[in-house]
């Protein structure tokens, strides 16, 4: 799978076909399709892993920042900028699977499009918690941001969209409607004493 998702987010879906898995996995077909009757199985099981480990990783980013929880959502942001950074980023594998797999019945597709909404759930429910209270327009709204830097960064090849979509989020959070969570009125508590 590790050889099957390099090689699909490397050079593309459709460009790398079952043999060439075989040959740089170093694995007989028979064990492939053991666990995999296809490659489009394959890149199903791929997406899965990679949505999985993603959205780990965002939770992961989030629930690190030093953020003030009214910021916290721009997170998101703080790591795209970091990802963009790497080297061999060649944008979101998502999004390239529903390019290539343009079908929307393909599996393949499906997995890639349930991922978007999967990132935009995470988001509502990060923003619900930060007390926003148009939560649920600003999670698509802050992941319409995050999609555009993602092909803007890789069609200028910079890190630089994902700041420029940072400020555009910091923008809509700064004129969105938002409560004060718990942990800020018990925070603000001691100061009103």
């Amino acid at each position: 799978m590790a050889t099957a998702e390099r090689l699909f987010y490397e050079e593309g879906v459709r460009a790398v076909g079952v043999e060439r898995i075989l040959r740089e996995a170093g694995v007989g077909r028979a064990s492939l399709y053991r666990h995999f009757p296809g490659k489009d199985d394959l890149l199903v099981a791929v997406l899965t892993e990679r949505d999985r480990n993603w959205r780990a990783w965002l939770a992961a980013r989030v629930g690190a920042s030093d953020l003030e929880p009214a910021e916290l959502p721009l997170a998101l942001f703080d790591g795209l900028h970091e990802r963009f950074a790497a080297m061999g980023f060649r944008g979101c594998a998502f999004i390239n699977t529903m390019v290539e797999e343009a079908d929307p019945d393909s599996p393949a597709h499906g997995v890639a499009a349930d991922h978007k909404e999967r990132v935009i759930t995470y988001l509502d429910g990060l923003l619900r918690d930060c007390g926003y209270r148009s939560h649920e327009v600003l999670s698509r709204q802050l992941a319409l941001l995050a999609d555009g830097a993602i092909v803007t960064a890789l069609r200028e090849g910079t890190p630089d969209a994902a700041l420029r979509a940072r400020g555009i989020a910091a923008a809509l959070l700064g004129a969105a409607d938002r409560e004060e969570t718990r942990q800020e009125r018990e925070e603000d508590a001691p100061a009103r004493m």
